[in-house]
């Protein structure tokens, strides 16, 4: 199990999301910055809409794909 935080994965808080693979802890930031906007909170609205429009620009969403999983896996297990 590893951890990385919102902010680390381009949010704006240090929320803590846990998960054993990168896949997983992208899917668990995209719940939280859903979950953030759902209760009003205006402060993860632009990384939501980043994290909404990336797919649409595949060769910028790969290089931040990428360089997530490479972060994930540089982190040292909890």
């Amino acid at each position: 199990m590893k951890t990385m935080t919102c902010r680390q994965l381009g949010g704006p808080c240090d929320h803590q999301l846990s998960a054993e693979t990168a896949d997983q802890v992208i899917k668990d930031q995209d719940r939280h910055l859903k979950q953030a906007m759902k209760d009003g909170d205006a402060t993860h609205e632009q990384a939501r809409e980043a994290m909404k429009n990336r797919w649409k620009h595949p060769k910028q969403s790969m290089d931040w794909y990428s360089g997530t999983k490479k972060a994930f896996a540089a982190l040292p297990e909890d």
